[in-house]
C-alpha cells in the first residue's frame, strides 16, 4: 500500500532536495564523491543533479571545480516575505526603544544580491535627524552596515557575498587590502563606528544582529547626529551603548 507522504512522489525533486539538505550541514562543502557517498546514489545521477543546482544558482562549485556548496540564494529566498516580515516585527520595539533613548534615527539592514537592503527604519522623537528610505539599497563595500554584515561572516560566505557585488551609484572604491583591515577592525570591537562616507557631519554607528553561529543575520545602524544648539541629548558612546543593547537582544546567540 502506497504510504501518503508517497502518492505524489517526484524522485528528481527528492534528489536535488537531499542534495541540498546534505549541503546544508557542511559549511565547508562536500566533493561530489562524498556527495555520492553520503547519498549512496550513482556517480552519474548525482553529477546530473549537481549540475543544474550550479547552473540555477543554488549550489556554488569551488574554484577548483571539486568542491560543493550551497549559495546564498536559498537565503535570499527565505528572507523576501514573511521572514523579513518577523525580523522586522521583532526589532521594531527595540529600534523604537532606542530611538526613544538616544533621540536618534536607526534602520535594520540585510544582505541582498550583493549589497544591503534596508527593510525598516525609525526616526528619533525630536525634530532633527537624518533618516534612511525603507527599501532602499546601500553599498556593501563603504557603508558601515555593509562592513559589519561582511566582518561576521564565514569566509566562504564573505567571498561569495563580495563576488555577488555590483557598485552603486556614487560608491566609493576600496583597495581590498584597506578592506580587510576594516573588517579585521570591526571583529575586535563587535562594530563599527566611524564617520560617514556619504555625508559630511555623521558618524555612523553599526552592531551585527547575530545567529547561533555568530554570524551576521542583520545590522542595526544609526547614523548620529550631534546637536550644536542649547538642547542636551545623548552623547556618541550613549548611543553606542544604547544601540549595542538592542541589537544583543535581537541576536539569538
Amino acid at each position: 500500500m502506497t504510504e501518503p507522504n508517497d502518492r505524489y512522489r517526484a524522485p528528481a525533486l527528492d534528489k536535488g532536495l537531499d542534495i541540498l539538505e546534505l549541503l546544508a550541514e557542511q559549511p565547508h562543502g562536500l566533493t561530489r564523491a562524498e556527495i555520492v557517498k553520503a547519498m549512496g546514489r550513482g556517480p552519474s545521477e548525482i553529477y546530473r543533479m549537481l549540475e543544474r543546482l550550479v547552473a540555477r544558482d543554488y549550489v556554488t562549485r569551488s574554484q577548483q571545480g571539486d568542491r560543493y556548496a550551497l549559495s546564498l540564494k536559498l537565503f535570499v529566498l527565505g528572507h523576501r516575505h514573511p521572514p523579513i516580515e518577523r525580523l522586522v516585527a521583532q526589532a521594531l520595539p527595540a529600534m523604537e526603544a532606542f530611538a526613544t533613548a538616544a533621540e536618534q534615527s536607526c534602520h535594520l539592514g540585510i544582505y541582498n544580491r550583493g549589497n544591503i537592503t534596508v527593510v525598516a527604519q525609525v526616526n528619533g522623537p525630536g525634530n532633527w535627524g537624518l533618516s534612511i528610505r525603507l527599501g532602499v539599497r546601500v553599498s556593501l563595500i563603504d557603508t558601515g552596515s555593509g562592513h559589519v554584515v561582511l566582518a561576521f561572516q564565514s569566509e566562504q560566505r564573505r567571498t561569495e557575498m563580495l563576488a555577488e557585488h555590483d557598485a552603486l551609484e556614487g560608491e566609493v572604491p576600496m583597495p581590498e587590502a584597506e578592506l580587510q583591515a576594516i573588517l579585521d577592525r570591526i571583529r575586535t570591537l563587535g562594530h563599527w563606528q566611524g564617520d560617514s562616507q556619504q555625508a559630511y557631519g555623521v558618524t555612523d554607528i553599526s552592531m551585527p544582529i547575530l545567529g547561533p553561529q555568530g554570524h551576521a543575520l542583520a545590522v542595526l545602524t544609526c547614523p548620529f547626529i550631534r546637536r550644536i544648539d542649547r538642547h542636551v541629548g545623548s552623547d556618541l558612546d550613549t548611543a553606542r551603548e544604547l544601540l549595542a543593547r538592542a541589537a544583543t537582544g535581537l541576536s539569538l546567540r
